[in-house]
């Protein structure tokens, strides 16, 4: 199964007092490219889930997220005093007492004049997302995102693979329009030299042989019969590779190089208008096809 490298998968998992949560997402890349956003508390499974992900996925930029988070109706919250901000007011406050002592300021420091000082006490939310959460419940939600990143990346790549088997079939099409061509274009080539020959010789009559010896040499440098062999040769390889599903990215990237440069040479040995024309179709096609090949794995 051909398969792209975008798509997105999300899987939870609920306890009695935690949720799990991943969410793994993908986009092109010419390796794999994992960032992976986890918990402080869980920084050490952080080698085993790449590690997870390494065995899934062959290429792409892929970003994963763990999140850990508190049932809502087991969140609390809880009271944080900051005795030492506290000893500080009290310093503070005692140190301000005898300076203005001379000027008849009554009043002391008491409890309730304490706790009224920003930062001595505040409620806060409870963090059971720091608690721990063994490494077999993050593998199991992660697993279950990858399934579904992957069964996207599968439809995504299914289409793909539709649209590059459409496009060879039109390639493979040009190709038979050059090969039905390029006799006709070898002939035309032979009469405009027996054209041209003439016109120089005049009168003198044109030596037969040396038309044909001309012609031969003409034809052997214009000749693409070996381009067009390669080129069945790799479409048909292209075909395979298709079938046979997998990581198929990088074989076909290498095909259509393949296909590009016999491509190339067909339209730079033609002088015949249509053939010309056919080389310069193919060529739009392989760029399509190289479009859609960026996207595989």
């Amino acid at each position: 199964m051909v398969r792209s490298m975008t798509g997105f998968g999300r899987a939870e998992l609920r306890g009695d007092t935690l949720v799990v949560t991943v969410e793994a997402r993908s986009v092109n890349h010419r390796h794999l490219d994992v960032a992976l956003r986890v918990p402080r508390a869980l920084a050490s499974l952080e080698l085993d889930a790449r590690r997870a992900i390494a065995t899934r996925l062959e290429r792409g930029r892929v970003d994963v997220s763990v999140q850990i988070t508190a049932v809502a109706e087991q969140a609390s919250q809880r009271v944080v005093t900051d005795a030492a901000l506290a000893r500080e007011y009290v310093a503070r406050a005692r140190a301000l007492a005898l300076d203005v002592a001379e000027l008849g300021v009554a009043g002391g420091v008491t409890l309730e004049w304490l706790l009224q000082r920003p930062g001595v006490i505040r409620i806060e939310d409870a963090e059971p997302a720091e608690l721990m959460v063994p490494w077999p419940v993050v593998e199991q939600v992660l697993g279950r995102a990858l399934d579904e990143l992957i069964a996207r990346r599968t439809a995504e790549g299914e289409r793909l693979t539709e649209e590059l088997r459409s496009l060879h079939a039109e390639l493979a099409a040009i190709v038979d329009t050059m090969a039905g061509r390029a006799p006709i274009s070898v002939a035309r080539r032979e009469q405009r030299l027996r054209e041209r020959l003439q016109a120089l010789l005049g009168a003198a009559g044109v030596d037969e042989t040396r038309i044909v010896t001309e012609a031969a040499v003409w034809a052997d440098k214009a000749d693409v019969t070996e381009e067009l062999t390669r080129l069945r040769a790799h479409l048909a390889e292209l075909a395979l590779v298709l079938d046979k599903g997998g990581p198929v990215g990088r074989p076909l990237d290498f095909l259509l190089q393949e296909l590009g440069r016999e491509v190339n040479t067909v339209a730079s040995k033609a002088d015949d208008l249509e053939l010309s024309q056919a080389a310069l179709a193919g060529k739009g096609v392989l760029e399509k096809m190289r479009e859609q090949v960026q996207n595989l794995e």
